[in-house]
C-alpha cells in the first residue's frame, strides 16, 4: 500500500477520469453497500470528495479489480 504522497504522484489527472459508485457497481455487479464496507475495512480505495459527491479515479478502481482477479486465482 502506498502513502498518500506516492499515490498522488502516480495519478495523472490529465490521462485519467473520475468515476462514481454507479460506474463501479455496474463494472463489478456488486452493491454500493458492499464497496462502502470494503472502504471502511481499508480494502478498497477511499473516495475523493467533491462536496457531497464521492469519486474515484478509473485507474485505481481497475487496478483494485486486477488485484482481486490475481489474488483469487492463486
Amino acid at each position: 500500500i502506498h502513502s498518500f504522497g506516492e499515490v498522488m504522484n502516480e495519478i495523472d489527472i490529465y490521462k485519467d477520469r473520475f468515476v462514481d459508485m454507479l460506474f463501479i457497481t455496474e463494472l463489478t455487479g456488486q452493491s454500493d453497500k458492499w464497496f462502502y464496507k470494503l472502504i471502511q475495512d481499508g480494502k478498497f480505495p477511499k473516495p475523493i470528495k467533491f462536496g457531497r459527491n464521492s469519486r474515484w479515479t478509473e485507474r485505481e478502481v481497475k487496478e483494485w479489480l486486477e488485484e482481486r482477479i490475481k489474488s483469487s486465482r492463486q
